[in-house]
């Protein structure tokens, strides 16, 4: 519901949507011409229906759901997922013991729902909804792991770092933790295991192609920690190989890129047989079955666990949301002051984010763009900081030099224009230092400055609450 008015309503032209559920706090956001159902208004029917299904022609190869990722070419792409790609995941052996209870907290347009709801529900267990409107701070984790006997989770990458790094302990009483979407970090584990000897925490990988999850690395409470930690190997009924570009098998220790198949894996992009065909690719082995070529470059290591090296193409991952620059970049340029535009990942660790370089006619603010993109893109493609300049700079070739961009300053950019005004006492002060440390900037803060302006986001202004509670503010 949060997505912007243009990004639903091409979503529901794309996925030619014949009517719309929703609950009243939320109708108001469908596109016009969509007829909508009111939860609220059918309850008395729908509490009178049957609890059995009816007879139907359906089979299990029907569609379950389309799921919308970022596309490079500015248009998002509908992944088209199966009752029997879910039932494949849901019923991995992994989840046999430990998923008897999930924690059911992500966005349901975001593919870990998959799992949280379907990996307990069809084995008999139950999944524990987050309260409406409510995060899922380290605080909320531990209340909910006591108040409903919660077993299991799974978080992003960066959310996963944020505890470890304020609350480690804040996992007590799970039996799994599961998380990934990024590199998980080594030390970030040694801290939950630390505060946490008897959970068992996964590193797990998976685009939405293969539905949610399709690979893990498993740390049982007597298992060291890597110093670098691999995705693991393949779960039930899933291949991975890895390849290169003639489609052939690379040795183990050398470079490739990753390909999945197997049950789990998608039908395709919805109404897009072209990029389908890119991306779904015919097994080479002769099995007359498809690849997913995941453009993640890895390899294989001496005792048969992956190991993630990074992107053959640009794709970036933001708190675990996949994200094509060249979306955006397309989006910015659609803007009539705009005459060129690229956009890169700058920061380390939790402090990363999303930076837009942009060439305009000088009549157009940061705050301007920001705004712009705010109706077009969901919340987490928005750059958080946008670098105004005369021209980008070229390679020899004619290309955007990316390496000089990330040479430049970014950090001064990172502020709503407006006056400079500083802190006017010790509690206003000590807010300041906390978001400056959070974000990490050397650049002062004042007492009128926006927190997301700044470049900051949801999982930064965790942090910040954290690290406030922590000073008695």
């Amino acid at each position: 519901p949060a997505y912007p008015g243009e990004r639903l309503a091409y979503m529901v032209e794309d996925a030619g949507l014949g009517v719309v559920l929703a609950g009243r706090s939320v109708a108001g956001v469908v596109p016009v011409g969509v007829p909508v159902v009111v939860l609220e208004d059918v309850w008395a029917e729908l509490e009178s229906c049957p609890d059995t299904a009816p007879d139907s022609d359906g089979t299990c190869d029907d569609l379950a759901y389309v799921m919308y990722t970022s596309g490079s070419t500015g248009r998002p792409k509908g992944v088209a997922v199966t009752h029997a790609d879910v039932t494949a995941l849901a019923l991995d052996s992994r989840f046999a013991r430990g998923h008897e209870c999930v924690l059911m907290h992500s966005p349901q347009a975001f593919d870990a729902s998959t799992y949280e709801l379907w990996a307990p529900l069809l084995s008999g267990g139950r999944a524990v909804a987050l309260p409406q409107g409510a995060a899922l701070t380290s605080e909320s984790l531990r209340e909910l792991t006591a108040a409903h006997g919660i077993t299991a989770v799974f978080m992003t990458t960066a959310l996963f770092h944020l505890f470890a790094e304020e609350d480690p302990g804040c996992a007590e009483g799970l039996r799994e933790l599961w998380t990934g979407g990024e590199p998980v970090r080594a030390d970030a584990v040694r801290h939950v295991r630390a505060a946490c000897p008897e959970l068992v925490v996964v590193d797990v990988y998976g685009p939405t192609e293969t539905t949610t999850f399709a690979t893990c690395y498993r740390m049982e409470p007597q298992d060291p920690t890597p110093e670098v930690l691999p995705i693991g190997r393949a779960l039930d009924n899933t291949r991975v190989v890895v390849l290169d570009r003639s489609l052939q098998p690379v040795p183990a220790g050398v470079a490739g890129e990753l390909y999945i198949g197997g049950a789990g894996l998608a039908r395709g992009y919805l109404g897009r047989p072209e990029l389908t065909a890119e991306a779904f690719v015919a097994d080479p082995f002769g099995s007359g079955g498809r690849l997913y070529k995941t453009g993640d470059l890895v390899r294989l290591m001496p005792g048969g666990d992956i190991e993630v090296l990074g992107r053959v193409d640009d794709q970036v991952k933001i708190r675990g949301f996949r994200v094509e620059p060249g979306e955006i970049e397309t989006a910015l340029t659609q803007h009539p002051a705009v005459r060129g535009a690229t956009v890169l990942v700058r920061g380390e660790r939790s402090a990363r984010r999303l930076v837009a370089y942009v060439v305009s006619d000088g009549k157009v603010t940061p705050g301007d763009l920001k705004s712009y993109l705010g109706e077009r893109l969901p919340a987490y493609m928005v750059p958080g900081v946008f670098v105004l300049l005369d021209a980008l700079p070229l390679t020899p070739n004619g290309k955007v030099d990316t390496a000089a961009l990330a040479a430049l300053p970014w950090e001064e950019h990172a502020s709503p224009a407006g006056e400079f005004v500083a802190p006017r006492n010790d509690v206003e002060e000590r807010l300041a230092q906390i978001w400056q440390d959070t974000l990490g900037t050397s650049r002062p803060v004042g007492v009128h400055d926006d927190f997301f302006a700044l470049g900051g986001d949801s999982i930064l202004s965790l942090q910040v609450v954290f690290r406030a509670k922590q000073c008695g503010l």
